[in-house]
């Protein structure tokens, strides 16, 4: 599992890893369900990794079944059954405390090693981590990992993912309660200072306002507990001042506060072009979920059904050419993509999920706490999101939600 992640920036040999692994869980998982032996995972583990799995598989398969573009459709979702036991595996990695420890602690050290390696980037202009792979990929095949031209067009700090993949700054939102709750562990508000505030400096690099709104969030839930309400409030007027700073000095940073501001104009446009293009993204969702609404378009078929809805057809979009790719916000996209069957779906998902949090005892929401924040942080619905049916954030996603239902249920607090 700590492969798999630390792959991220290889994305093909990072989905070999989670195949690999898949099969392994899979088999191993038979074997002992046959003998009638549950060392690996206790019941409960089992049942609701499979359970978060299902909430988020069955609305694909259900929309197959008249999609734009059904046979894309059916072999995303053919392809979709490879999650469940990966979800098995990585809940396995947190079912003893050993384990546990072994696993977030990886995970800590990874976001750990990508923060420490973006303000190298942010310093010297590359990052070391992603030029010494694309230096192998030159060796070895003649050619790097980005082409050219997506090398000169990266506008932000692109970290480890290097420039043909701007999701760094949303990927390390997401993993950061990993390094912040361990770094609390170790050194107390010391440590969780410092770790806030590198991550922080990063994240304002990177550029991404989703990415600036789920590590705020983040930082309330991490932080309360362990400064109280007023040092959490001086860390945000620290953390505001230096956002300022940076807006004020990095051209990439003041241009997208100035993009965020023209929401305050008061005109359509404005706040379009404020969203990067994603309010008429979103009017073309909801012509999606209009004309398909018990199961939507299909999964990942909203690039399909985007010229049909497009509310603006003759004028040049925000985000440049091509149709949408996903609606950009976790609820719109699931509603035209899998319509309301998807959403009831996934929010029954979602309650056994929370059931599974009120009813578990104090030591084992302690040990799920982590997982749990970056979960919530991941989906939190009022944002805008990446694709949650594509390959690399749906498995980003699936692993959070396993590793918060193997520690949340693992054998040693049952």
């Amino acid at each position: 599992m700590i492969a798999f992640v630390a792959l991220w920036p290889l994305p093909g040999i990072a989905e070999g890893v989670l195949v690999l692994g898949a099969l392994y869980a899979a088999v191993r998982m038979v074997q002992l369900r046959l003998q009638g032996n549950q060392r690996l995972l206790s019941s409960p583990a089992w049942a609701l990794t499979s359970i978060l799995f299902l909430g988020y598989w069955l609305p694909q398969a259900f929309s197959a079944f008249d999609a734009i573009d059904p046979g894309t459709a059916w072999r995303k979702a053919a392809a979709g059954l490879r999650y469940l036991p990966f979800m098995w595996l990585v809940a396995i990695a947190v079912a003893t405390p050993q384990r546990r420890a072994l696993t977030l602690g990886g995970l800590a050290v990874i976001t750990g090693l990508w923060t420490v390696d973006a303000l190298a980037q942010a310093i010297v202009g590359s990052s070391p981590l992603f030029w010494s792979m694309d230096q192998l990929k030159w060796a070895v095949s003649g050619h790097g990992l980005c082409s050219p031209q997506e090398m000169a067009a990266a506008d932000r700090l692109s970290g480890v993912l290097g420039p043909c993949n701007l999701k760094f700054g949303q990927v390390l939102a997401s993993l950061s309660p990993f390094l912040l709750f361990a770094a609390s562990r170790r050194a107390g508000i010391l440590g969780w200072s410092l770790a806030a505030a590198a991550v922080g400096v990063v994240l304002v690099l990177a550029g991404s306002r989703a990415a600036w709104l789920t590590y705020a969030l983040v930082l309330v839930f991490s932080g309360w507990r362990l400064i109280g309400v007023r040092g959490l409030l001086a860390c945000i007027a620290v953390g505001a001042v230096a956002a300022v700073a940076l807006a004020v000095t990095v051209p990439q940073v003041g241009d997208r506060v100035a993009r965020t501001a023209m929401a305050w104009e008061g005109e359509n446009d404005g706040v379009n072009q404020a969203l990067s293009g994603r309010a008429q993204i979103w009017a073309a969702a909801a012509c999606m979920i209009e004309e398909h609404p018990i199961n939507g378009v299909g999964a990942r078929g909203f690039r399909d059904a985007y010229p049909g809805c497009n509310p603006a057809p003759t004028t040049q979009d925000v985000w440049g050419a091509g149709p949408a790719l996903h609606a950009h916000q976790i609820l719109l996209e699931i509603l035209s993509e899998t319509g309301i069957l998807g959403l009831l779906l996934w929010l029954a998902a979602v309650a056994q999920a929370w059931r599974a949090w009120r009813f578990a005892p104090p030591q084992a929401r302690e040990h799920a706490r982590p997982a749990m924040l970056a979960l919530a942080v991941t989906v939190f619905p009022l944002n805008t999101h990446l694709a949650f049916y594509s390959t690399f954030w749906g498995g980003l996603t699936l692993l959070l939600a396993a590793l918060y239902a193997g520690s949340l249920l693992a054998k040693d607090d049952r």
